[in-house]
């Protein structure tokens, strides 16, 4: 099968849904197989190894698989807003991100793409294109699909968000969530066995890191994350610890309807560090603010 009919009896997603995406219907994920995109600029809130000093060439892509109650980016990942472009603007778009600076070209879940990125990635690089590309996802991703990246992708940026599937079920409507994810971080982590980080830059070139974003009341399955990761993939890969979480229309789940209180982090970054994690990122400040949402205003589309 090529890439293109991929859309038809659409199966990109764990959530197989078998919809004819090439037709105009809209899967699980909220978009039909033309390409939909909210933001395309340099973006500086990503872990300073992604961000570094001029910015990352992030790409916010529409629509997402996964549509977890407490999303930050619920504008785009309902497939509403952004603007419908070809193959081969997506394609010019990352040139346009690498001629203002960008450290590299960070796809911003992408998975309901995948054919047509691989065109695009292959397309620019083609032309010159040089930067590393980073594959930012909520983890929930086919092994199957992810196996197209191989030669494409070179870093992963994975979330990690639960272990308790019973957390996965009520917040991400996918109790598969914690076996997924565990597959899908296995191979990425076969693609890109090490992190790689320029001497001379900061930056990231090579590798895989995983995002745990702690819910409110939720340390110890956090903590469950963080020791199977550990436990797993020991130094291989880079941890990063996320204390963002942003309570947005969360009325019906009162249990999470706060931010973290500063003392739940603490103890997650002190498990850290009791079980031997010294490859990690840590946030420090106020963090859980909408103003650290991005405008969803197709800037650079």
């Amino acid at each position: 099968m090529k890439n293109m009919n991929k859309y038809e009896n659409c199966l990109l997603c764990p959530r197989k849904c078998g919809i004819n995406r090439s037709t105009g219907q809209t899967g699980v994920c909220g978009v039909s197989s033309e390409i939909k995109v909210a933001r395309a600029a340099l973006h500086y809130w990503e872990e300073p190894c992604i961000s570094g000093k001029r910015g990352s060439g992030a790409v916010f892509f529409s629509g997402c698989s996964l549509h977890c109650v407490f999303c930050q980016n619920r504008e785009i990942s309902d497939g509403k807003a952004g603007k419908v472009i070809s193959k081969e603007r997506l394609s010019d778009i990352f040139m346009e991100l690498a001629d203002k600076g960008a450290n590299n070209i960070n796809l911003v879940t992408p998975g309901q793409y995948i054919p047509d990125i691989v065109w695009a990635v292959n397309d620019a690089k083609s032309r010159g294109m040089k930067l590393p590309i980073i594959y930012n996802t909520s983890g929930y991703e086919n092994v199957t699909e992810l196996k197209l990246l191989e030669g494409i992708v070179d870093a992963y940026l994975p979330d990690f968000k639960y272990m308790d599937s019973t957390l996965s079920a009520r917040y991400s409507r996918a109790k598969d969530y914690p076996s997924v994810a565990k597959q899908a971080l296995s191979e990425m982590v076969r693609q890109q066995p090490d992190v790689v980080i320029d001497d001379a830059t900061g930056l990231i070139q090579k590798g895989v890191i995983v995002r745990q974003l702690l819910l409110p009341g939720h340390v110890n399955d956090a903590k469950d994350v963080l020791k199977y990761l550990y436990d797993t993939y020991h130094d291989h890969v880079y941890i990063s610890l996320m204390s963002q979480f942003t309570p947005i229309a969360l009325k019906d789940y009162p249990e999470i309807n706060r931010t973290v209180t500063r003392r739940e982090y603490e103890r997650l970054v002190d498990y850290a560090l009791e079980i031997g994690i010294t490859n990690a990122f840590i946030q420090e400040g106020d963090v859980a603010k909408d103003s650290f949402i991005p405008a969803f205003d197709c800037e650079g589309v």
